[in-house]
């Protein structure tokens, strides 16, 4: 008997041990300015006590900015889920991304549900994107480091700001890492500048600062979790660095030029299960740009949710060294996408997957699979071309080889016609593979089913 309790405790150990729930108080100061009263938004352990969560007021949308509610926590096991909405009437509710398949229950105006792993996701009632409720579950913070440690630079609960640190910038020197507690807030910009084995971890908040994190000419540098809120400009802004990893992190944006993540001239990059909402690309690999040079290879975009409120989910190929020639960026492969927004009214600026190849760049071996988009409100699904964006380029793109879309869903409405072109004969898109390509669930076989442009000098375009 006691050998059979024995073996039964040691089968359900480690799911007991698993079931672990982490909230975090508001820091001190921010209430009155940093909260939002749309929703109450509550969790906990089956069966365990009500926690209260703090709601972020975070803004989004460019075109028309508008006031959105954010929460935070970590949990492994399983998690309850209970939001109010304190004005207005509850009649429907989505849950996004849709792939995700969350059930909910509504109890007047009380939405439940519950996650089993760790999730990013946006819930909508009555189908408003502008005033929503964004709920980022993270995993479990394992191998915390010690504050004491001397290369820890450790912010704690609270609010550091400007004041705190020297002007509006915090310098990272050589293996370091800085840690960002739950409940911290730092207003101000990171920054690695020539620097190498740099971490930045922790799911504490980087607050309206110019730009999130500014990694310049440096290796080996991590990122993992922090949330960014409404930085001026970029949150990741990354410029000839080489093994970069951006993980697990969170991004807002509503200003001019406030991209998500923007490489110029890096290589090794892995960009895993990110959730950006940005008022400008989500995220743009380019070659040379101001003081980075050299070409852009090698990158792996997985596991991430993109919503762009303006301009592109994801972009490649504008800015590089157009009067040395071009760089070359190749390599590239974007998997597991879930794209919840598109909206660009102007067409040199449209496609949730965007190759625009200019300043003489080549752009290669590049691989979309295993994308779902979402209806969106304007733009196309996707634009390959090379051309000359006089705007911001010195040249027209060099070419675009060897693009591979497998596995692309799109479920919607809203799309303007795809589009494949090149500029001249010596500067053509050549070799496209498009296979399981869905709209609205039907197999695209054709360029007319699935409402797709191709203009002159593109070759070798081909359905399976």
């Amino acid at each position: 008997m006691k050998q059979l309790i024995w073996l039964i405790l040691i089968f359900i150990s480690p799911v007991l041990q698993a079931q672990e729930l982490v909230t975090y108080d508001a820091p001190g100061g921010m209430k009155y300015t940093a909260h939002n009263d749309d929703f109450t938004v509550k969790v906990r352990q089956p069966g365990g006590e009500w926690m209260d969560l703090f709601e972020y007021n975070v803004q989004v949308d460019m075109d028309n900015v508008q006031n959105a509610s954010m929460v935070s926590f970590d949990f492994s096991g399983k998690v309850e889920v209970s939001v109010r909405k304190n004005n207005g009437t509850v009649n429907d509710v989505k849950i996004r991304p849709l792939s995700y398949q969350i059930p909910s229950e509504i109890s007047e105006n009380v939405i439940t549900f519950s996650l089993n792993q760790p999730r990013k996701i946006s819930l909508e009632v009555n189908g408003d994107k502008l005033h929503n409720l964004h709920l980022f579950a993270n995993p479990i913070l394992s191998d915390k480091p010690d504050p004491k440690d001397p290369n820890v630079i450790y912010f704690g609960p609270g609010i550091h700001q400007p004041g705190d640190l020297p002007g509006d910038t915090f310098l990272i020197p050589s293996g370091k890492t800085v840690y960002i507690d739950g409940a911290a807030v730092i207003k101000a910009k990171l920054v690695v500048d020539r620097a190498h084995d740099v971490k930045i971890i922790g799911h504490g908040i980087v607050f309206q600062s110019q730009r999130g994190v500014e990694i310049r000419h440096s290796q080996n540098v991590t990122i993992d979790g922090p949330i960014f809120i409404n930085p001026s400009h970029y949150t990741v802004y990354g410029g000839q660095t080489t093994g970069l990893t951006v993980r697990n992190i969170k991004s807002f944006s509503c200003k001019g030029w406030s991209d998500g993540i923007d490489l110029m001239s890096c290589s090794d990059v892995l960009i895993d299960d990110v959730f950006m909402r940005n008022s400008d690309d989500c995220i743009a690999i380019y070659g040379h740009r101001w003081d980075f040079y050299g070409s852009s290879r090698n990158y792996q975009i997985k596991n991430s949710t993109l919503w762009a409120d303006i301009a592109h989910p994801t972009n490649i190929g504008l800015h590089g060294n157009a009067e040395a020639g071009g760089d070359t960026i190749e390599n590239v492969t974007f998997s597991n996408i879930d794209i919840l927004e598109h909206d660009e009214d102007d067409r040199n600026y449209q496609g949730c997957m965007a190759i625009s190849a200019s300043d003489n760049n080549l752009v290669r071996n590049i691989t979309y699979e295993n994308i779902r988009v979402e209806d969106f409100q304007e733009g196309q699904l996707f634009n390959f071309r090379v051309y000359f964006n006089e705007k911001y380029s010195g040249a027209p793109g060099r070419s675009v080889h060897n693009i591979q879309l497998k596995n692309i869903q799109y479920n919607g409405n809203s799309a303007n016609s795809s589009v494949i072109s090149g500029y001249n004969k010596d500067r053509s898109v050549d070799g496209v593979r498009i296979e399981g390509l869905k709209i609205n669930g039907k197999a695209v076989l054709n360029a007319k089913d699935g409402d797709i442009w191709i203009g002159e000098f593109a070759n070798e375009i081909k359905f399976k």
